[in-house]
Formats: structure tokens, sequence, C-alpha cells
């Protein structure tokens, strides 16, 4: 008994209805390397757009539209691309990573050392998609190596493909690239969201700017005055803290409860992996949090950062909650704003832990209740824009990994 693979993928333009044809890249390419261009070599007022082999592991996907790096190299001593021309790593750290497929849709850029120049009469951007997804473990399966990952071209020549005619590769290129192209402009469209949001929390908590009252507001005096003068404090003045503990690993029955075990790691994304019983709770340190609370960071990698707390949850030694008298989202806005301020004073080389004590010894201005309220909404309305691109973001990244996985055999 055998299984017979279809030569057809699951998801397809209506159009096309012929199988696709059993091959090997070898049959359908030419193969060149690429010529060494050192770190050394890139120069910003390069005159010669030029691609190294890391760059495909860092800065480039499927497809190579704007070249990051450029060089002043002689000309005529370089390997330059043509338009459709398919880049692989020839060496990389793990077999997985040297996988890895772009196409170069731009003629004339030079392709450094370490480099497999595929050259095709196929549809390059197919291609590229096609060999970073469908054909990726079998990419891997190929190289050679332990510590450094080689690949060759003599190996890529034996890899196994199943292709289409052109007229329906160059469908599914241009539907894909369409999608990237979306992901693309929702990344950009967040990124700015963000720098927007720093550059505006900038001003306010340096009171470039400042809110208006409403004119009907109670603390608007008969002369229509703005918002008080704000005041200066130190965090202890403003809020009340407590850090948690670990329930004693050697009693198992101690993390098959329900309670939510908030670390350090968990207050930004706050999807707990580990929850204790009320038993733990009683016999341990650990001490509960509420929704609304403030949850900070002290230690690992994540120290320094904030969250409002969304979920009644337990917490242990490397979280502070904080219990705010003023109004908790201005002042998570503000400690998000501080968190490279605070982290680049008090921890040496950015390690280390941040402590209780340094966080209630902290300065900060508060101004009036409505005008923190004011700033809180202000601030927030733009989270919610940046989170609701995010959103969008994610489902068509996720849409884009369906594709990948049916639209090729």
């Amino acid at each position: 008994m055998y299984i017979v693979k279809s030569k057809t993928p699951k998801l397809r333009f209506p159009e096309f209805s012929n199988e696709w044809d059993e091959t090997s890249l070898g049959t359908k390419a030419k193969f060149l390397k690429g010529k060494g261009i050192s770190k050394s070599d890139i120069s910003e007022d390069g005159k010669i757009e030029c691609i190294r082999y890391g760059e495909l592991y860092t800065e480039y996907n499927e497809l190579i539209k704007d070249i990051k790096s450029r060089t002043n190299l002689n000309r005529n001593e370089l390997i330059l691309s043509e338009s459709n021309d398919v880049i692989i790593p020839a060496s990389g750290e793990t077999h997985i990573d040297i996988a890895t497929a772009s196409c170069v849709l731009k003629k004339g850029v030079a392709l450094g050392g370490d480099l497999n120049i595929i050259k095709t009469k196929n549809d390059g951007v197919f291609l590229a998609y096609y060999l970073n997804n469908k054909k990726r473990i079998d990419i891997a399966r190929l190289a050679q190596g332990n510590s450094v990952v080689h690949l060759y071209s003599s190996q890529l020549k034996s890899l196994n493909l199943l292709l289409p005619k052109i007229a329906e590769q160059q469908k599914i290129a241009s539907f894909l690239t369409a999608v990237d192209d979306k992901i693309q402009q929702l990344t950009k469209k967040k990124d700015l969201l963000e720098k927007y949001k720093k550059g505006v929390m900038q001003k306010i908590f340096s009171q470039e700017i400042r809110f208006k009252p409403a004119l009907s507001g109670a603390e608007v005096d008969d002369d229509g005055n703005d918002y008080p003068d704000w005041e200066e404090k130190i965090m202890e003045e403003t809020a009340t803290f407590y850090s948690g503990g670990t329930p004693t690993s050697t009693n198992k029955n101690y993390y098959s409860g329900d309670i939510p075990f908030i670390g350090s790691g968990d207050i930004s994304n706050q999807s707990v992996t580990q929850y204790i019983t009320k038993e733990a709770l009683k016999n341990s340190s650990a001490k509960m949090v509420n929704i609304g609370d403030l949850l900070y960071a002290l230690y690992g990698a994540t120290s320094g950062e904030v969250a409002i707390s969304k979920i009644n949850g337990a917490i242990n030694q490397a979280i502070l909650c904080i219990r705010t008298k003023n109004n908790v989202t201005f002042l998570f806005h503000w400690l998000s704003f501080m968190k490279a301020r605070i982290i680049s004073t008090f921890l040496q080389g950015g390690q280390g832990n941040l402590s209780a004590q340094i966080i209630k010894k902290l300065k900060l201005r508060i101004p009036s209740d409505s005008e923190q309220n004011k700033i809180a909404d202000f601030l927030s309305s733009i989270d919610k824009k940046i989170e609701s691109v995010n959103t969008q973001l994610e489902k068509t990244k996720e849409f884009k990994k369906g594709l990948l996985q049916q639209m090729f055999v």
C-alpha cells in the first residue's frame, strides 16, 4: 500500500485546473555565488545598492524591494542582480534558518558573498514564497554542518519541486504580494502611531503642551484661567506598594489550583501559564492583586514594564503592585514613558533588578484630577488605535500563513 501525493494545491484560483509539474530546481534554474561584501564595505553614501547574506535573516522577507545597504566598491568586481533573481544564504547558524529565500525585484544590486543566487525563467516571487515556506524543511535537510551550516548550489539542484504553469505562478505571486503589501502598510501605520504617541507623551509630561479645561469646568475661575500648575511629589506620596512571593516548588499540589499566578513576564500580555491553590497563597508570601491595579516588573528581562491588571490573581516577588490615589491610567502612561530613563539610571548596563524602594522614591509632577483624566483619556485613545491596527496586522499575518499552507504543493 502506498500514498499517491496530490499534484494540485488545496486552495486554487478557479481558472486553473492542470496538475502541477514534478521537476527539480536544477532543471529549472542556473546558479551563481555572490561575491564578498564585508560590513566595513557598507557606506551610507554608497553609490551601489547591496545585499549581504546576514540581512536575509534580519531585514528582508520573501520580497526585496527597498535595499537597506550601499557600497562604494568597484562595480566591475561585484556580482550584480537581475530582477527576478532568488537568493538563499550559503551559510548560517542553524539548518532551518539557512532555508531563507528572497526574490530581488531590482536590477543592478550587488549580491554579497555567502549567497546562493538562483536564476530562473519561472516567476522568482512565486519561487521565493514556495521555497521559503512549503519547501523550507526540505532545504534545511539539504544543509550540512553543525556549528556553522553550509548550503551549496549542488545540493539545491537536487531539490524536488511541483510547479504550475507560469500564468498560475504569476497569479499566486501577485496575490501573496498584495497580502504582504497590506502587512507592510499596517506595520508602518502601527510604527507611526507608536512614534506619535512617544512624541506627544514627551510634550505632555514636560508640559510643553497642556490641556484646556471645559468652559463649565469647576477648576476654571471667572477669568477663564487654565488648570493649576502641576505639583511635584514622590511616588510613595501618591500610592501604596507591595510585592508578592513564590510558593515552594516542592509541593506540587500548590500549582494545581485556579488562582492565576502572575510573573514578571506575564504582565504585558497577562496570559498566565501557572495557577496556584488557596493553600499555596495562604502558606507563602504571594499576594493577590485586583483588576485595575498597576503591576510593575522589578526583575528579569522585563524590568521596568508596567501594566494595568486585567485579572484578579497572585503575584510573585518580581512584581510590584501599585495602588494609586490618582488616575491609574495617567500613572501607567507616566511609568511607561519613564521606563528607559529608570532603566538607564538604576540598572548597570541595563542589567540587574529594580526595587520597590527605587520606585517609591521616583519624583513626578502631578496635574489636577481633571487634567489627569484628560491626559489619560487622550493617551488611551491612541492606545486603542494602536491596538486596533495591531489586531488587523496579526489577522493579516495569520491569513497569509493559511494561504502559504494551502496554495502550494
